[in-house]
């Protein structure tokens, strides 16, 4: 995990629109019946690691799954009739479409949201019926940005955008209210942040009211761009962003969020995919919560580095919106990481029985055998030789070891 103080500052930049409480305070009346105020759960388990209470901020429970329905609905509630009649378009790979859709519609306000052409089909189903005009364009979000982009000009539509706007922003920190309200003694709070807009909101209402609470926001490793940009003073862009958590899949800050988050957020620590995949898991097997990987980046904080969280601990859980594809792929990569899922390649001799007595050693040791492909035709093996791979359910790191060291001893060439 890699730590990185918020507060950077480089050259002098324009002034942007700042957001206050206030806003956030109007935002929330704003919201008043169409937004959640989604459920506060203790977890025994995170708390017993972390050495304090620690509880989850479900908004993975909210409408349309995700918390982007907050400032969604304010950014399209603040429109003028004239800009409503033109209508409003965005641009997203699942959780913002299905907010801005929801909340256009609420609203009488047609909307047309443009998707990227590998975005899971749940998602792309969702949004069509919350009401949107979906077009596919681009393979990623920054293709469909400038598609989004371009028929806002040539139409006079509306942009939303996911993170980059003051009203966004104000409706997100609605949160932080919330988070205050339901546990008034917290101390810290742990959020993922993408673009910022999330993190950036609660830290303003949080911080107005509360400024001894900590706020750490959390980055994918593969798509961590506030590091460097709080070093550098500015948004840096990434060249390059790859992760699971697509929620949080994104290459440079936004310049409202990157200025507040800047100002008023503790830290930002990034986790690898391995602690995603575990918070994940976690969250499903221990919470009974389904989050998508985005939303289980804070709880993947908590466990790379338990210690480190002054308690009472909030953590957020942003979003449930997960295909199950990805959920299955992610669960299995969990397992893996926990080390209830090994995968081992060997060798043995190929005669009648071998394969039988194989299974038979794996018995002895307990390990549940998933899955198995029998090789017995590739170049690389002796004519007497046959290849096995094994999918192994296991009990954790030190049965894995056991597993693997039996199988030696009992003669066989365990080649990974």
């Amino acid at each position: 995990m890699v730590t990185s103080t918020a507060g950077g500052r480089g050259a002098a930049r324009p002034t942007l629109p700042r957001v206050s409480v206030d806003d956030v305070r109007m935002a929330r009346k704003t919201l008043d019946g169409v937004a959640r105020t989604t459920a506060m759960e203790g977890s025994r388990h995170l708390s017993s690691l972390v050495g304090s209470p620690v509880h989850l901020k479900c908004e993975n429970l909210q409408r349309t799954g995700s918390f982007k329905l907050r400032g969604a609905y304010v950014r399209i509630a603040g429109l003028s009739p004239a800009e409503r009649a033109r209508g409003v378009v965005a641009a997203s790979a699942g959780n913002h479409a299905q907010g801005v859709a929801l909340a256009a519609s609420l609203l009488g306000v047609e909307s047309t949201v443009f998707m990227p052409v590998g975005a899971p089909l749940p998602k792309v189903a969702a949004t069509r019926q919350y009401g949107a005009t979906v077009r596919m364009h681009g393979h990623v979000v920054d293709e469909t940005l400038e598609a989004a982009e371009e028929y806002a000009e040539r139409t006079g539509a509306v942009l939303i955008h996911p993170f980059d706007h003051p009203d966004v922003v104000a409706g997100q920190g609605t949160l932080g209210l919330e988070i205050l309200e339901q546990c008034p003694e917290v101390r810290t709070i742990v959020v993922g942040i993408g673009g910022g807009g999330l993190a950036a909101g609660i830290a303003v209402a949080v911080k107005a009211l509360r400024p001894d609470v900590r706020v750490v926001g959390v980055q994918a490793e593969g798509a961590a761009a506030y590091p460097p940009s709080l070093a550098a003073g500015r948004p840096v862009a990434l060249e390059r962003v790859a992760t699971m958590a697509d929620g949080i899949k994104v290459g440079r800050p936004g310049d409202v969020p990157f200025e507040i988050i800047g100002a008023l957020v503790d830290e930002v620590r990034t986790v690898s995919e391995d602690a995603l995949s575990s918070g994940l898991l976690l969250c499903l097997e221990r919470a009974k919560l389904v989050v998508e990987p985005a939303g289980a980046s804070p709880v993947a904080a908590l466990l790379a580095s338990p210690g480190s969280f002054a308690g009472p601990v909030v953590a957020v859980l942003s979003g449930g919106n997960v295909d199950p594809l990805v959920l299955q792929r992610t669960l299995r990569h969990g397992m893996a990481a926990a080390g209830r899922y090994l995968s081992l390649r060997l060798r043995l001799h190929d005669r009648p029985g071998a394969l039988a007595a194989l299974l038979g050693e794996l018995s002895v040791v307990d390990a549940n055998v998933l899955d198995v492909s029998h090789v017995r035709t590739d170049p690389r093996l002796g004519l007497d030789e046959a290849e096995v791979e094994l999918h192994l359910e296991t009990k954790g790191p030190e049965h894995c070891v056991d597993v693997a060291s039996s199988l030696r001893a009992a003669g066989y060439k365990v080649m990974s």
